[in-house]
């Protein structure tokens, strides 16, 4: 029986996510494997993890410019040694879980992990191999520490590789396989079923709106995005996904009564049918974190960016920007301007459909564990 340990981190949703696909792939798949699944600051300390969540949240939101310093000084310098030695102290704690399982593989989803497990190879108290899946479109220097202590990364484009070879990394660890992304998003869905469940008419065009969640950013771009979508477009239909966020939700229940679009614009707190939504969909406009630009991706859907977050989010958007999978709406931009030329504009989003599909990586997650049990 070969033991699997997979690792992952609670800032953002993407390094979950991605452990969650592989971990449902393995055992959909594999039958004389055990797995378990850690979330490897939660493991050593309930408390550090609870704090470092809620300052990366906390800045994120409020202070953005001041999580794009942290976020580019971690890259090298002071904090960079500070975030590496403070993750070598982690290690022997998380040591303790290792040797209890005894793993044959350690799968990491977060730079953290990746990290301790390196430095603990490099000390010889774990022989097992390490795999590392990035789960955004540009490198971070974070995920490369003790990179010679590591057996495969798994990137979700070629310049990643090729980034990470210019900084030392072997090539023969490098895999492009994408970022892993449920089978969900693979299947077929009846639109007009999709339709009947939020209350769409399926010969009209949809469109899915991430209202950016917890986080909250830009919550006058959110509403002016809605209030633009309502006015120019009459026959538009709109699935605005408002998630942990009371105030966007009420903000946009108090705009569709007001407008009188409760026939077209439907207000969703939360639904675990993204896949059969984007299936049906025209278009997304979403922040840009990893998870949803993947899932956009395998669903060859053209992208409208807005309100990253500072540092991983801005790169993600910069990459569907400059491959034409997607539009970067920025703080200054006429939206309106933008959603016009969409449709005064047939080709832009048939251009963008198309550069969405080359490059999507559906089958990611099947490759990735194929890779891995060879």
């Amino acid at each position: 029986m070969k033991k699997i340990l997979i690792f992952y981190g609670s800032y953002g949703g993407g390094h979950l996510s991605a452990a969650k696909s592989i971990r449902s792939y393995l055992e959909e798949n594999y039958s004389d494997i055990k797995i378990e699944m850690v979330d490897c600051i939660e493991y050593i300390n309930k408390y550090v993890n609870k704090v470092t969540t809620s300052a990366y949240k906390e800045l994120a939101k409020k202070a953005p410019w001041a999580w794009k310093r942290v976020y580019n000084d971690s890259k090298d310098g002071a904090l960079a040694k500070i975030s590496t030695t403070s993750n070598k102290v982690m290690a022997h704690k998380l040591n303790m879980y290792i040797q209890e399982f005894a793993p044959d593989l350690i799968i990491s989803t977060h730079p953290f992990s990746t990290q301790m497990c390196g430095f603990l190879k490099k000390k010889e108290k774990i022989t097992c191999e390490i795999a590392t899946i990035l789960t955004d479109y540009q490198m971070h220097e974070q995920w490369l520490e003790f990179s010679e202590y590591q057996d495969y990364f798994f990137v979700s484009n070629d310049k990643m590789k090729q980034d990470m070879c210019k900084k030392g990394v072997s090539e023969n660890k490098i895999f492009v396989t994408g970022i892993p992304v449920s089978n969900r998003f693979l299947k077929k869905y009846n639109r007009e079923e999709v339709c009947k469940l939020f209350d769409l008419t399926p010969n009209n065009e949809v469109v899915l709106f991430f209202a950016g969640g917890e986080f909250g950013l830009g919550r006058n771009t959110t509403v002016i995005m809605l209030k633009a979508l309502i006015r120019l477009f009459s026959k538009l239909q709109v699935v605005a996904i408002s998630g942990r966020n009371p105030k966007i939700n009420a903000k946009f229940k108090q705009l569709v009564e007001s407008t009188e679009s409760s026939d077209r614009i439907k207000i969703v707190e939360f639904t675990d049918k993204v896949p059969e939504l984007m299936s049906i969909a025209k278009f997304v406009i979403t922040k840009p974190g990893g998870l949803t630009i993947t899932e956009s991706l395998t669903s060859h859907l053209p992208i409208l960016i807005i309100n990253p977050i500072p540092g991983q989010e801005e790169e993600n958007a910069t990459f569907i920007e400059e491959n034409g999978a997607g539009i970067w709406i920025k703080s200054h931009d006429n939206i309106a301007r933008h959603l016009k030329s969409l449709y005064r504009n047939p080709d832009l989003l048939i251009n963008m459909k198309k550069s969405a599909e080359t490059l999507a990586k559906p089958n990611s997650t099947e490759n990735i564990c194929k890779t891995l049990l060879k």
